[in-house]
């Protein structure tokens, strides 16, 4: 019995180990032949060191071939602690070098870790410099700096990229995934302590450098509207001072301009201000503040520059008529308030264009009575005032406008006259382009195509377009009266010797009322019955004399008078012509 039990016992321990032979069998089989690919991969990590190389960032152009951003060749100092035989030496030397604080490198270089960044964007001669101490445990690797030749040309159109090569804002960032590329690498093979071995090859991966862009800005046109942006900024000592300028055709935007400019190779260093007792926070605000662009990222109330729209859309509904009679005894009484002209003694008897031509309020304040709220709203929405203008810059804000259902008279009549809601200055001069070249909304935009770095082959970036939003026999009617607004209205001061220009001025108080601070504005356009170029001049807050008329039209002029003729822009008029309209005496008052 005894011996029975014994061979039974030892017959399932035989058993049992042969099981476990078998499964062990099964086990080695599995990982030495279907995972041999995996685990060999794991062994080769144990001793091979991968090092990125960024990759070039594509570049920005002007429309011209002009580079607006680029790139600098820098350097990246960092340390791999298995390999520091010298701790102290190497903390020293890359503090003194790098001037950086003793402590901050201390920590990095004990930090045992496989690889520690000391510091980005290192210039070359100061990497020759510790290249040449031949500290061991330290590495350098090549590196591209966003660099911007221009420094602040354009700064809220271009925008800038961050430590890690990335865009931003601007226009960084929204063509990220054009510009930036793709990083590559290097292999590199280490010890079972992770030291490199010499004398071992080297694997490398290429980066493959990230497309040009090429815009449609104008560096001369750009420069143009700055410097004369900057010289009305300074004068009137004001905010701020906006210019767009665009071809109203297909929507290129040659510039776009918001002074107080910052400076891109240094976009964290606040403009003009005292940082001493700020926070991280009230920083940060302000820097966002510095980086905004007012053109598309704010709303404001538009003032008389709206009423092109109001015009439009009573000729588009066939509510008016170019000689219809109208009367301005200086104000217009709607329901239980009293809207004020800008001319208090009144206009007296004036017809629909000379109601234009004298931006007089009551009239307008009679168009859009006969308007009325449903057909107003529905010429708003064509000209897509309650959408996005679909700019290719981060950010842009949308119209602030009542709902429909509750616009009484009230607030018919002063939308009427530019007031009471709010838009960007993109959506007004997307809106005006329709209404001068003969109903097509375009879409603003700045970039025109793309280029492959080695190919330099295109891809052209297309924009939508809707034509057919106004009657081409309204935009004839609209080009004409805006042109005696400059010519005999109003806008007197926006004319340019030898151009028929087309325009309307603006006077906006800024909310609330009754701080007397405005917004003067001129929005012009050349040539008047062909309109290659539109372009608007803000001046935000300015001290001193503030119509729009008065203040923002000469500044239009200005940048007309050099860039029409190097748009190669005809001349309309000859000498004499020009002689005699330029002898009038202009008529200065509210808008």
């Amino acid at each position: 019995m005894t011996k029975t039990f014994t061979r039974k016992k030892i017959f399932f321990c035989a058993v049992i180990l042969l099981v476990t032979f078998i499964m062990l069998i099964i086990r080695l089989s599995y990982l030495m032949i279907v995972k041999s690919d995996y685990y060999y991969e794991k062994a080769e990590d144990l001793h091979q060191r991968e090092r990125s190389i960024k990759a070039k960032r594509g570049i920005i152009y002007d429309r011209n071939g002009v580079e607006l951003a680029g790139n600098k060749p820098v350097c990246s100092i960092s340390v791999i602690h298995s390999q520091i035989s010298d701790a102290d030496k190497v903390v020293t030397a890359l503090s003194e070098v790098l001037k950086l604080p003793e402590e901050n490198v201390r920590n990095k270089v004990a930090a045992n870790t496989i690889r520690e960044k000391i510091k980005s964007n290192v210039d070359k001669e100061t990497a020759d410099v510790i290249r040449k101490m031949d500290l061991d445990g330290v590495m350098i690797d090549e590196d591209y700096k966003r660099y911007y030749p221009y420094n602040t040309l354009a700064s809220k159109v271009l925008g800038f990229t961050g430590a890690d090569n990335q865009g931003i804002v601007g226009l960084e960032v929204f063509y990220e995934n054009i510009l930036s590329g793709k990083p590559g690498s290097i292999l590199t093979l280490t010890d079972a302590n992770g030291i490199e071995l010499e004398n071992e090859a080297e694997g490398r991966i290429e980066p493959v450098p990230g497309d040009d862009l090429y815009t449609t800005i104008d560096i001369n046109i750009q420069k143009y509207a700055e410097q004369a942006a900057k010289k009305v900024y300074i004068s009137k000592q004001a905010k701020r001072v906006s210019v767009i300028l665009m071809n109203p055709q297909n929507g290129e935007i040659y510039a776009m301009v918001n002074v107080p400019e910052y400076n891109l190779n240094e976009p964290y260093k606040l403009i003009g201000a005292n940082t001493t007792g700020m926070t991280d926070k009230e920083k940060q605000d302000a820097l966002n503040q510095m980086w905004r662009n007012f053109c598309i990222n704010d709303t404001y109330e538009p003032g008389s520059t709206f009423k092109v729209i109001t015009a439009t859309a009573a000729l588009e509904e066939g509510v008016v008529s170019e000689n219809d009679i109208f009367n301005c005894p200086g104000f217009r009484v709607v329901e239980d308030r009293k809207i004020r002209c800008a001319r208090t003694s009144g206009h007296g008897t004036e017809t629909f264009r000379q109601g234009i031509m004298n931006s007089c309020n009551p009239v307008f304040i009679d168009v859009g009575a006969r308007v009325g709220v449903e057909r107003m709203y529905k010429n708003y929405d064509k000209l897509g005032l309650f959408e996005k203008t679909g700019i290719d810059l981060p950010g842009e804000a949308n119209s602030i406008m009542h709902k429909k259902e509750n616009v009484g008279a009230v607030e018919l009549a002063t939308m009427s006259f530019g007031q009471s809601f709010q838009i960007t200055p993109m959506q007004l001069l997307r809106a005006a382009s329709a209404v001068i070249n003969g109903g097509k909304l375009v879409t603003p935009h700045f970039a025109m195509f793309s280029e492959e770095h080695d190919s330099h082959e295109r891809t052209i970036l297309d924009f939508k377009e809707r034509s057919g939003v106004i009657k081409k026999d309204t935009s004839e009617k609209m080009k004409d009266m805006l042109e005696s607004v400059v010519s005999e209205g109003g806008g007197m001061k926006g004319q340019v010797p030898g151009y028929k220009i087309g325009g309307k001025t603006a006077t906006s108080e800024k909310l609330p009322r009754g701080n007397r601070k405005y917004i003067s504005s001129f929005m012009g356009f050349a040539p008047a019955n062909n309109p290659q170029i539109l372009g608007i001049i803000m001046i935000d807050e300015p001290v001193g004399t503030y119509y729009g008329g008065t203040i923002a039209a000469p500044v239009m002029a200005e940048i007309y008078e050099n860039i029409l003729p190097y748009l190669g822009i005809e001349a309309d008029y000859s000498e004499k012509k020009i002689k005699e309209t330029m002898g009038r005496i202009y008529i200065e008052e509210g808008d």
